[in-house]
């Protein structure tokens, strides 16, 4: 699996991060899993024709907790929420992973967290 991969956080950093994801109502069915929505203008040409029966997109976000360290671990991979298996769900492009990778630094940034 491609990620985008942010270690060594420390336990306050890392909870304003969770915490403000939790906010945002980004949190996924498994605990640790966040969904970040892709927009929709970055959409490849198959991901738009199948947005009404497939999407909406995101790619995911895995927030691992642990003793030795906190991390958080984007997956570069477009999913989509109504559909697990499609030919829609693909890696991300060059223009999606820009996006996202820019979009979760800007995030952390703007909380003020040092990485």
């Amino acid at each position: 699996m491609r990620t985008y991969l942010i270690e060594d956080l420390n336990d306050k950093d890392y909870r304003t991060i969770i915490d403000a994801f939790d906010e945002l109502g980004l949190r996924g069915s498994i605990d640790g899993i966040y969904y970040l929505p892709l927009p929709e203008d970055l959409l490849q040409g198959e991901q738009k024709a199948h947005l009404g029966e497939c999407g909406p997109f995101f790619m995911a976000l895995e927030a691992v907790d642990s003793p030795d360290q906190n991390s958080l671990r984007l997956e570069l991979l477009v999913r989509a929420r109504n559909k697990i298996r499609c030919s829609c769900v693909s890696y991300a492009d060059s223009a999606q992973r820009k996006h996202m990778i820019e979009y979760l630094d800007q995030f952390i940034e703007e909380l003020e967290v040092s990485v």
